[in-house]
């Protein structure tokens, strides 16, 4: 078994990984950040996120294991006192993972280029400094004509994110579905858009033409990337999943009742 680990650099953090490398060296257990079996993030959902995109190339063939430092994340399972446990299961429990549901972006400049991305938790689309007029498509037909801030597309597991804080409903991960919310969505007697959360099918998929493809800002699990000369941008469930190890896993709506709820 080869392992990466993935960590935030706070005080508490570097003390639970050099715990950690010990207990991987007593158990003769290789660390290998190029082709890992297992992802180790120790930190907060935000240092999962990034352990993601970090290995999203391979993600089809690794496990991820969250440990957190501080308050409870949704993509942590252990806590930083229960390293030797997991260390433990790791090393005795036989591989078994539940996997989840990503977001692939593919963005279509004017001149015919692609590029894809990847999300864990969502995408969303915004103009610098001027709202955002867009035709939106849902399986190729028009669904609305946007004017706003911008169009956040979020996964199951992102659910409980950005996409909760502008209103959209929480979805189990296990369902297999994209949610796209409005990001203040300017509603009138000119302008009139759905207003609400919308969740689609698997075999459907969000296609956004903005009326200007100039100065756009896409935001993709936090991180921004400025886009100019944009076309179209296409929205879908990947044919990829996230692969998270069963063991120690805890049951969602308890993580969803202890965070929102206490």
């Amino acid at each position: 078994m080869k392992v990466a680990i993935v960590n935030n650099s706070h005080k508490k953090t570097i003390e639970v990984v050099e715990h950690l490398k010990k207990l991987l060296a007593e158990k003769q257990i290789t660390i290998d950040e190029h082709q890992p079996d297992v992802v180790i993030s120790v930190g907060g959902d935000g240092t999962l996120l990034s352990a993601f995109h970090k290995y999203e190339k391979i993600v089809d063939s690794v496990r991820f294991i969250g440990v957190h430092t501080g308050h409870l994340g949704f993509y942590t399972d252990w806590r930083n006192y229960d390293i030797d446990q997991m260390v433990d299961a790791l090393c005795t429990t036989a591989p078994s993972t539940s996997s989840y549901p990503l977001l692939e972006l593919t963005l279509v400049m004017d001149d015919g280029r692609q590029e894809r991305f990847l999300a864990l938790n969502e995408a969303s689309i915004k103009r610098i400094s001027k709202t955002l007029v867009a035709n939106i498509y849902i399986k190729g037909e028009l669904f609305e004509n946007f004017r706003g801030d911008g169009i956040c597309v979020s996964t199951p597991t992102g659910s409980t994110a950005y996409s909760k804080a502008l209103g959209g409903a929480v979805i189990h991960p296990r369902l297999k579905a994209l949610q796209m919310t409005e990001i203040a969505s300017i509603n009138n007697r000119v302008f009139r858009t759905i207003g609400s959360p919308i969740v689609i099918a698997p075999d459907e998929w969000i296609t956004i033409l903005p009326n200007d493809g100039h100065n756009l800002i896409l935001i993709i699990d936090g991180n921004r990337i400025p886009v100019d000369h944009v076309n179209r941008v296409i929205y879908r469930i990947s044919k990829q999943r996230i692969h998270f190890d069963k063991f120690g896993h805890h049951h969602f709506w308890s993580r969803v009742g202890d965070a929102f709820i206490g």
